[in-house]
């Protein structure tokens, strides 16, 4: 795995680099100290962790838990980024700090902040190889129970050259792997990108199933929970293999970003959101028979749009994660949605018009020879589009 930019430079110690090259490419959270316990090498993915999606400024080159460390951990969105946290983790690494420095309990004063010195006499030389540790409190979540490994890095004669710590979720593999089982780690990626909220430009698709009442009603409750769950895995599929963000699921509805940013241009993102929709439509067929229905029984209409300013970013909780956006245009999307009665696309001219030659040609659409019509004057128009985006310009797909 390659270095990022921005990515701290590996230490100039022959054996401590290697052991860092190793946290690198293993995408571990790691961090790795030198003999005198400075702080030389931290992964990319544990700083990401710490600023919520940007690269965290740790305290390199300077004493782990001195006074520079807990004042850039105190920087940090997430980890341990208060003085309660910082304790806990000198609790599980102060035995060693104390085994490793010259001048026993007094010298360890001396190297680390004032925060930790009540804790000093109540420590005992460490002198394993490995450990294994607890490290709970305040963090991702309400609470973060984190498992941290505690390595000493050797020489050939036994010397003692650093200290390696590496992380994870206090979770068993097989509970990990559960939960990573159904993921697609692209999306992942691409959600990673967007966990800071920011204003990005995006294509919007919305969806939504017509005369979902009366199917209800004619569906046994169980029946219609298992169509609802096929479509919401369907529309994923879709939107993922588009190159899109999945959004909230409400109901039936379904909710798709398409950024520039993560698509690679404007265009990119328009054609990958009328792709997801494309895909989305052929797919019905399949989730349809699955649920022992005709292809009629299932329709859905699309409102297709581009935002140049909506706000989008990752919402976390200690239940879920998901990615949502705020704007008018995600509004005007949902009210383009609302008028596509019949099971029919209508796409906004702002997104048609990002599409470039080569991505149009690719979708069989000749931008130059599309017509338009005014949204709050079609007879499928509702209230709320009348009300709220009455001059937008749309045209069927």
């Amino acid at each position: 795995m390659a270095a990022e930019p921005g990515s701290y430079r590996l230490p100039d110690h022959p054996l401590l680099a290697e052991v860092a090259r190793a946290m690198r490419d293993d995408g571990a959270f790691g961090q790795l100290m030198d003999a005198d316990w400075n702080l030389v090498y931290v992964t990319d993915e544990l700083r990401r962790t710490f600023g919520g999606g940007e690269l965290a400024e740790l305290a390199i080159g300077h004493t782990m838990f001195g006074s520079e460390s807990v004042a850039a951990a105190l920087r940090w969105r997430f980890g341990a980024n208060s003085h309660e946290n910082q304790r806990r983790g000198f609790g599980v690494l102060g035995g060693f700090m104390l085994a490793d420095t010259a001048g026993g309990r007094a010298g360890l004063r001396q190297l680390v902040d004032q925060i930790f010195h009540d804790m000093i006499d109540d420590l005992e030389p460490r002198h394993e190889s490995f450990l294994a540790g607890d490290i709970t409190g305040d963090g991702l979540t309400d609470v973060t129970n984190v498992r941290m490994v505690v390595i000493r890095v050797r020489d050939d004669s036994g010397r003692i050259v650093g200290t390696a710590t590496w992380a994870k979720p206090a979770l068993g593999m097989d509970m990990i792997s559960a939960l990573l089982s159904n993921a697609d780690f692209g999306h992942l990626r691409r959600m990673h990108i967007v966990a800071q909220a920011a204003r990005r430009p995006a294509a919007v698709l919305f969806a939504d199933l017509e005369a979902s009442t009366p199917l209800s009603k004619r569906l046994s409750t169980a029946s219609y929970f298992a169509l609802a769950r096929r479509l919401v895995r369907a529309s994923d599929r879709c939107v993922i293999a588009a190159g899109g963000l999945v959004g909230r699921h409400v109901g039936d509805g379904v909710v798709a970003f398409f950024p520039a940013e993560t698509c690679g241009s404007e265009s990119a993102a328009a054609r990958s959101c009328i792709e997801a929709m494309r895909s989305l439509r052929a797919s019905v067929a399949e989730v349809a028979a699955a649920s022992d229905l005709a292809v009629d029984d299932l329709t859905l209409r699309f409102g297709l749009h581009w935002g140049s300013t909506p706000y989008i970013g990752a919402v976390t909780t200690s239940g879920r994660s998901e990615v949502t956006a705020l704007g008018d245009e995600i509004n005007e999307a949902a009210r383009i949605e609302a008028c596509a009665t019949g099971g029919r696309t209508l796409a906004s001219k702002t997104l048609v018009e990002r599409l470039d030659h080569d991505d149009a040609a690719a979708l069989g659409i000749n931008t130059d020879q599309m017509s338009y019509s005014v949204l709050g004057e079609l007879p499928t128009a509702s209230e709320k589009a009348r009300r709220d985006a009455p001059a937008i310009a749309v045209c069927e797909l």
